[in-house]
């Protein structure tokens, strides 16, 4: 615990005089079926995610490089810098953030452009679109 998180948890303890210090020497013994099925989602610890550098266990990958995918654009608040994708392969709707535009302009991210990205995590640790290109347009 930091000096911050002391204060405040003494705060906290004033108030409520039972409050015990949360122990840092939980850890998870065994693996649920939930936890690993997060896992597998790309929930979770990004430490432990095999980078996509060029390897082809990714089997989501179509004519795009190995680990990006395509989708298209469903909404975008350009005033708040967000807005949600979706995949052509069906599933949830993407988050992203235009931070994390790697190739093209913001101004082009309107409702049905078509976009390659890759999977990621925003800083919650929630899956998000970590890397997003405007998609040539078809010859």
């Amino acid at each position: 615990m930091n000096a911050r998180q002391k204060r405040l948890f003494e705060e906290a303890r004033k108030r409520n005089p039972d409050l015990k210090i949360p122990s840092d020497t939980q850890t998870a013994t065994e693996w649920t079926e939930a936890d690993l099925a997060l896992i597998k989602q790309g929930v979770g610890d990004k430490s432990s995610r095999a980078q996509t550098s060029g390897d082809s266990a990714d089997s989501s990958s179509g004519e795009a490089p190995a680990g990006e995918q395509s989708g298209s654009v469903v909404t975008y608040f350009e005033a708040k810098g967000f807005g949600f994708l979706r995949p052509d392969d069906g599933g949830r709707d993407i988050f992203f953030h235009v931070s994390r535009l790697a190739e093209g302009l913001a101004t082009d991210l309107r409702p049905g452009t078509r976009v390659l990205y890759e999977l990621g995590m925003d800083r919650t640790g929630k899956m998000a679109a970590a890397s997003i290109r405007i998609a040539p347009p078809p010859a």
